[in-house]
């Protein structure tokens, strides 16, 4: 049975609304065209299968026939075989065209979502803590960790190209921090943590909704040589988030309803090739090919009001972490342009870097709907009717963009970095770095 990627019922009984959120997330769709292919794969489907009919019912007689009532039917046979093979090439070819357009539909945003061309559509929620001041002339985090010796730029690209780096000493040390005290925060409120896989088929990027589309452009492709030396792709994709093999983790499967909502946290490196930012916050750890990260991925049942109930959860616990680290952040609704193809809600965390004299975007939070679940097929069991899950995400800290506001924020007169304080367990007690 060929899987269906979107609510068909709900595509024909309410088209504009696709026809609009298309339009507002500016993609360009063909309603008209996937509906005539939709009429003729429905005429089609029973011509096949009546003629598959026809098929075993004369495969059962012919045994038990002889002579030319025999030779008849197998005459007949060969047409209606010849027939049916036609007929299921030209099914073939239509759902093929059918299932990839239904890859370009986008997923119908939520009413209160702002209507907007790109970011500058995005509208800010609300602002929380106080921007910093200083009584000396404070350095970006480039010039406070090159003096520091944690944060070496030329040679990361000297070794890998353009936006890599190292971090060493207590920039590694600080980073790790950062990373463990989130893994350990989400973990007392019951998350599941994963070291999940950082590579995926084309399949899961798929089933996320980062294949078909512009994203494929920035996920790095993984092959080798063949035996006779010409490059070959392994089906295999680094990944940019563990969204990707922590959402695709239950692929295929029916979970128990009893279980839900899954609240699963991923921890993992993540590559992104940052195609066509070219020249774009190029200074420093904004923009890097190579980043650590703990992702927020939640599987939740088909129940608009809980998912949304649970997107707040998931935002608020990033929220927390940069309370925790004292740094000043705002919350931004994201608009229609801005939120991608499958998003029905976003909101983006944007933390203050003194550097870029404003916030800089830190944190992500989605709810998808049934977008992915479709994709990857997972779904429960409920009332005696299999349902697809929702499924949600959240960036719960992303590394080495977080130790901007940290580095910049906490920096001394000195030069040196106070380590936040909630940081200090996971660094032996050190209170600053340098000095």
């Amino acid at each position: 049975m060929m899987r269906i990627m979107i609510d068909l019922q709900d595509l024909r009984a309410r088209p504009e609304a696709y026809e609009k959120a298309a339009k507002d997330k500016n993609l360009k769709i063909d309603l008209d065209a996937f509906f005539a292919l939709d009429d003729k794969r429905k005429e089609l489907i029973p011509a096949v299968e009546d003629k598959r009919a026809k098929q075993n019912e004369a495969s059962k007689q012919i045994p038990n026939l002889k002579g030319a009532e025999k030779e008849e039917l197998l005459s007949e046979m060969k047409i209606l075989s010849d027939d049916l093979k036609k007929a299921e090439s030209a099914l073939k070819d239509i759902e093929t065209d059918w299932k990839a357009m239904q890859y370009t539909f986008p997923s119908v945003p939520l009413d209160n979502v702002p209507v907007g061309k790109d970011d500058k559509g995005n509208v800010e929620v609300r602002k929380e803590g106080e921007l910093p001041t200083f009584d000396f002339e404070p350095k970006d985090h480039v010039t406070l960790g090159e003096a520091l010796d944690i944060i070496d730029i030329p040679r990361g690209a000297k070794v890998s190209g353009a936006r890599n780096y190292y971090l060493k000493g207590d920039g590694a040390r600080l980073q790790q921090a950062v990373m463990r005290y989130t893994m350990d925060h989400l973990h007392a409120k019951g998350f599941t943590l994963f070291c999940p896989p950082l590579m995926a088929t084309y399949e899961c990027f798929m089933g996320t909704g980062f294949f078909p589309g512009a994203d494929e452009n920035q996920i790095y492709n993984v092959g080798g040589k063949n035996e006779e030396g010409e490059l070959e792709s392994d089906n295999l994709h680094l990944i940019g988030t563990s969204e990707v093999t922590v959402c695709s983790y239950h692929k295929d499967e029916i979970v128990d309803a009893e279980t839900l909502p899954l609240r699963y946290a991923g921890y993992s490196a993540c590559f992104r090739r940052e195609a066509g930012t070219y020249g774009k916050d190029t200074k420093g750890l904004y923009r890097v090919h190579q980043f650590e990260k703990v992702e927020q991925v939640i599987l939740c049942k088909a129940d608009q009001d809980e998912a949304l109930k649970i997107f707040e959860e998931i935002r608020n616990n990033a929220e927390e972490v940069l309370q925790a680290l004292g740094l000043p952040y705002r919350v931004i609704d994201v608009c229609t342009g801005d939120m991608g193809k499958g998003k029905v809600f976003m909101q983006d965390i944007e933390t203050w870097m003194p550097s870029r004299d404003s916030y800089g975007e830190t944190h992500s939070c989605s709810y998808l709907g049934e977008y992915q679940s479709r994709r990857l097929n997972i779904r429960y069991a409920e009332d005696g009717e299999k349902k697809y899950v929702h499924t949600l995400n959240n960036t719960c800290v992303a590394s080495p963009r977080i130790l901007i506001p940290i580095l910049e924020i906490y920096q001394n007169a000195d030069g040196t970095i106070t380590v936040p304080e909630v940081l200090r367990p996971y660094m032996n007690g050190q209170e600053v770095i340098g000095g």
